[in-house]
């Protein structure tokens, strides 16, 4: 099991509701980033150097999900990806899916100890990227 302050998270969602819930179950896991958008996302990506896992919603006004952590992988290529969709076989995710945006993608309503359980899996591939990087 990781300590608390060894996993990173960042979720980003449109609705204030979802944030704070996803707040209020994993905070004593994780430390929780929340943005209310992909900018605001972006914004912390390019402030907090360390975030590990990335969880963000499909349906966002202005960028998908898939989109955004896309553009996400591509600026920082250790991170992980979980997109969460109330529309698991939409062709967005199916593809981002196949070229490896997104390391999971997680039908809503999400099951805490599920997401809970990608989320670390999520911290470890991060820290296998991470170490390979370094050999680099």
């Amino acid at each position: 099991m990781k300590e608390k302050s060894d996993i990173n998270v960042l979720y980003v969602d449109d609705e204030i509701k979802n944030l704070e819930s996803f707040k209020a179950t994993f905070r004593r896991d994780f430390n929780v980033y929340t943005a209310l958008s992909a900018n605001d996302a972006e914004t912390i990506l390019e402030t907090h150097d360390d975030i590990h896992v990335i969880v963000s919603d499909q349906r966002m006004p202005g960028k998908l999900g898939t989109e955004f952590l896309e553009e996400a992988v591509s600026n920082y290529p250790n991170q992980t990806g979980i997109l969460l969709t109330a529309f698991g076989d939409d062709r967005e995710v199916v593809e981002a899916e196949k070229k490896k945006f997104i390391y999971r993608a997680v039908e809503k309503p999400w099951n805490e100890e599920l997401l809970k359980e990608y989320i670390e899996e999520g911290y470890d591939i991060y820290q296998k990227l991470a170490q390979r990087s370094l050999k680099k």
